[in-house]
């Protein structure tokens, strides 16, 4: 059996490839989820005595208050995707999905999406909760990968790990035998 150095290098990338998939994932649906926050969410005139009819609007983070905490998680679970391995990594990537199933419930519900008056700002409002609906999507898909790849994802530190505890896990007692006296030890010594 020959080993395919050429071939070893591919697949550690393409297991490398689901992780940053989720962390792009994550992060542009943060970025997402953040810019829904700031644009106007709700809009309406209303009687400003003196003044007249003004124009009365609500940016996201004043009508759904969730969407910047939700992006702080977003962005606060790819630290923690990098960073984990296994099911911690698992754990994370269940809670960022149902963040993103949060998010996507935020941007449909509550809201028209049609039957404005003349004059508001009625690109920005649907644009905003499409933004918000994205951002959802993208975060909840990132949450899927973390879940669906977690065993095959890099893990922050595991290139760094003790040599020697991969080595007495994978060797048989006759190799330690062998070992030994390649060492110089006497393996019938201990027995």
């Amino acid at each position: 059996m020959s080993e395919d150095p050429e071939g070893a290098a591919p697949r550690a990338g393409k297991a490398k490839r689901p992780l940053w998939i989720a962390v792009a994932g994550l992060l542009l649906g943060a970025v997402a989820l953040w810019g829904s926050s700031r644009l106007v969410w709700f809009a309406e005139f209303r009687d400003g005595g003196v003044r007249g009819t003004v124009l009365y609007t609500e940016t996201g983070s004043q009508r759904a208050v969730a969407l910047i905490p939700l992006a702080l998680l977003a962005l606060a679970g790819t630290a923690g995707l990098v960073a984990t391995g296994g099911w911690p990594r698992r754990v994370l990537g269940v809670v960022l999905a149902v963040a993103g199933i949060a998010a996507v419930w935020i941007g449909v519900v509550g809201g028209a999406f049609t039957g404005f008056a003349d004059g508001l700002p009625v690109a920005q409002m649907l644009g905003a909760r499409g933004l918000a609906i994205l951002g959802g999507i993208l975060v909840t898909a990132g949450g899927l990968a973390a879940i669906k790849g977690a065993g095959r994802m890099p893990r922050l530190g595991a290139k760094y790990s003790a040599p020697g505890a991969k080595k007495r896990a994978a060797k048989d007692p006759e190799t330690e035998l062998w070992e030994a006296l390649t060492d110089g030890e006497d393996p019938t010594a201990a027995r």
